[in-house]
């Protein structure tokens, strides 16, 4: 496992476990899943994560409380990161939240607490007024946020008076957004880029075409399965099979060696199973060539897919099966 170059308190693996999944039935499963999580976490131990991200949304609490008793005696040698949602995101709530988030996953401090969004009406200097407290007190060690904007993430950086370690965003091979100034800040500054959903939710491993959609509320609410969509990737993930070939590796180990690229990106895909979880971990061992970076960054600014507004009656096509 390779690691981030920053000065941190315990070493961040550039391949985390992202826990979306633990607790919520809307990814389909099955019910056997919350003992499989506990068996992926073990093997993501062994293979050296040491990043692990939850929040007090998933599963209204229960991610948090799989991912505490799967780690066990392990917590205290690992990055646990968790997310407040920010409902009413004003100092006392914070803090309070922080308790609960702490107790749920068997911590006296959680490594990373992260403002799961931005609020639009609460300003982050209340909400990083409770943070500082957090950390003055020991309950939280680094400050992180997640799908803000640069502008916000340095505002939010002003108010806390120290760094804010991390922005968690959706960054992929096709949601590139983050390129254009996140990442270069975070590498300028020495902070973090978490990418969620480095997959695209599974559309660039390969496993889905128009003729085999996946299973599961919320692959299916996701545009990119559209079928046009899927028909639509059919040459970029011809590329990312090229690609993989090469280094006889698979296409999602190599969507995920594109996003780790940027030395301060760190990625945290979900895994169904102890399997996925080891391909996943291989995947911090994966160099592109320049070429190879190249070839797929052109693919991927050439796939077109229909999202937004014009996405929305397709899908409801699609889901009435018309």
């Amino acid at each position: 496992m390779r690691f981030v170059r920053l000065d941190t308190p315990k070493p961040i693996s550039r391949i985390g476990l992202g826990t979306w999944q633990f607790g919520s039935r809307e990814w389909g499963y099955g019910p056997d899943y919350e003992r499989r999580a506990a068996e992926i976490v073990r093997r993501a131990l062994d293979l050296g994560v040491t990043l692990f991200d939850t929040a007090e949304l998933y599963g209204f609490g229960r991610s948090e409380r799989i991912l505490g008793a799967a780690l066990g005696d392990d917590r205290a040698k690992v990055v646990v990161a968790s997310k407040v949602f920010p409902l009413l995101p004003v100092a006392p709530v914070v803090q309070q939240r922080a308790v609960a988030s702490a107790a749920r996953l068997g911590v006296d401090g959680i490594d990373l607490y992260q403002v799961h969004q931005p609020n639009p009406v609460v300003a982050d200097t209340t909400t990083m007024s409770g943070m500082r407290t957090l950390q003055d007190v020991g309950l939280v060690g680094e400050v992180g946020v997640s799908n803000y904007d640069l502008r916000r993430w340095r505002f939010a950086e002003a108010a806390l008076g120290r760094r804010v370690l991390s922005n968690q965003v959706r960054y992929s091979m096709i949601d590139r957004g983050p390129e254009e100034d996140l990442i270069p800040y975070a590498e300028q500054a020495g902070r973090i880029v978490i990418a969620y959903s480095p997959l695209a939710q599974g559309f660039l491993s390969g496993r889905y075409d128009a003729t085999n959609p996946p299973a599961g509320a919320v692959r299916r609410a996701n545009p990119y399965f559209l079928p046009e969509n899927l028909e639509r990737g059919t040459e970029l993930i011809a590329t990312l099979r090229e690609v993989a070939d090469a280094h006889d590796a698979t296409p999602s180990q190599i969507a995920l060696a594109y996003v780790l690229r940027h030395p301060n990106v760190v990625a945290i895909p979900g895994a169904s199973g102890v399997e996925q979880m080891e391909r996943n971990a291989a995947a911090a061992e994966i160099d592109l060539t320049d070429d190879e970076y190249a070839a797929l960054a052109t693919a991927a600014r050439a796939f077109r897919p229909v999202t937004g507004l014009a996405a929305v009656p397709k899908m409801i096509r699609a889901r009435l099966g018309k």
